[in-house]
């Protein structure tokens, strides 16, 4: 009889995170089930192959029309929509984790197990996630949108592990050709510019959107652009306009069809609006007193306060220099290294108003 508690399903990809979280996990003591998961492409044949390497039991999930249907369609309805969106944190609690955890219940296994480079504790009586280790492959900021109920279930062996620890404990334990092996791509379904993956799976979109016009922050048009949805907050290349000065993306407005372009100071904000948000202990987040907000992978943790609007939203003042504040980007918000929630960036529009109504924040 197999015992539940010790069985873990692990998303197994066949590159260098996965096979390590197999590994090490097998080491102590836990009977590994592999599910890997169609998505886009060509059939995934190496993960099988090394689970076959293993000894570990193997499945493959079939998730191609899910997956395009829900992460892809929501990528391409965000551009469309004027906002940059992150698909790997659309993806993990709405596809990823959802599929694994049915996949778990549907093999018997207690657990399941990534790859992420993060950490999990427990905090009086919640489940945290805490940033991993290594600064550099910290994939807490996609995880916000987890909630209790998955959490709990989750094992992720990598997050006390730089990648190159994980690399040279491949290779000590006899995989020295999957050690050696490149960096996955950041998004699994773009090879190249995401303009063109958009016009290749939305082929109505220069029809339905057109060419617009690069303004100034006074209205003054400055010349045309190709469409708002090739364009985001912050971007300085590729805008194929000479000012004479370097300019960036201001904002977007898809009502218009409008880019409006400044110089880099006028990307700095004080405050920003965030909805949509997921927050383990609201009261705790509110009083915290080193809470930090990141509002993009990789960025800095940035000083703030955060306050719950009437209409729902969060308003939040940053006590450091904050800049491009993009919706539909993240907003993750930590207590230290550890994880208090996340929020979408919204738009921005009416936020002097909102100011004006909270001087006392």
């Amino acid at each position: 009889m197999k015992e539940r508690n010790k069985r873990v399903l692990v998303g197994m990809s066949g590159g260098i995170d996965s096979t390590a979280t197999c590994l090490m996990l097998k080491e102590q003591g836990y009977e590994i089930v592999g599910v890997t998961m169609r998505v886009w492409g060509d059939e995934p044949k190496e993960a099988a192959v090394l689970a076959r390497e293993m000894g570990i039991e193997h499945h493959v999930a079939d998730e191609r029309d899910a997956f395009k249907n829900s992460v892809v369609k929501n990528f391409i309805d965000e551009y469309r929509h004027g906002r940059t969106p992150n698909p790997c944190v659309m993806c993990n609690p709405l596809f990823k984790f959802r599929v694994l955890t049915e996949w778990a219940d549907k093999l018997d296994c207690e657990w399941i197990a990534t790859g992420h480079y993060s950490r999990l504790e427990w905090i009086n009586g919640n489940r945290y996630i805490i940033a991993g280790d290594d600064d550099k492959k910290d994939q807490s900021y996609f995880l916000w949108r987890l909630g209790q109920d998955v959490l709990k279930r989750c094992i992720f062996p990598l997050g006390d592990y730089t990648k190159l620890k994980v690399r040279e404990y491949l290779l000590e334990k006899g995989y020295e050709a999957k050690s050696k092996e490149g960096e996955s791509m950041e998004v699994c379904f773009i090879k190249g510019d995401y303009r063109d993956f958009l016009r290749e799976q939305y082929p109505q979109l220069d029809e339905e959107v057109g060419p617009g016009s690069f303004v100034s922050s006074a209205g003054v048009k400055l010349g045309q652009h190709k469409g708002f949805p090739y364009y985001t907050i912050g971007q300085r290349k590729g805008l194929e306009i000479a000012l004479g000065k370097p300019a960036y993306v201001l904002k977007i407005n898809p009502e218009k069809n409008t880019v409006i372009l400044g110089d880099v100071e006028m990307l700095k904000a004080e405050y920003m609006l965030a909805d949509q948000d997921v927050l383990v202990d609201e009261q705790e987040l509110m009083n915290c007193p080193n809470l930090s907000v990141r509002i993009r992978y990789r960025s800095k943790p940035i000083p703030c306060k955060v306050k719950r609007l009437a209409d729902g939203r969060l308003f939040v003042k940053f006590l450091a220099e904050a800049s491009a504040i993009t919706p539909g980007q993240s907003a993750v918000f930590y207590d230290d290294r550890r994880v208090l929630g996340g929020a979408y960036i919204s738009s921005q529009k009416g936020i002097g108003l909102v100011i004006v109504e909270n001087t006392d924040f």
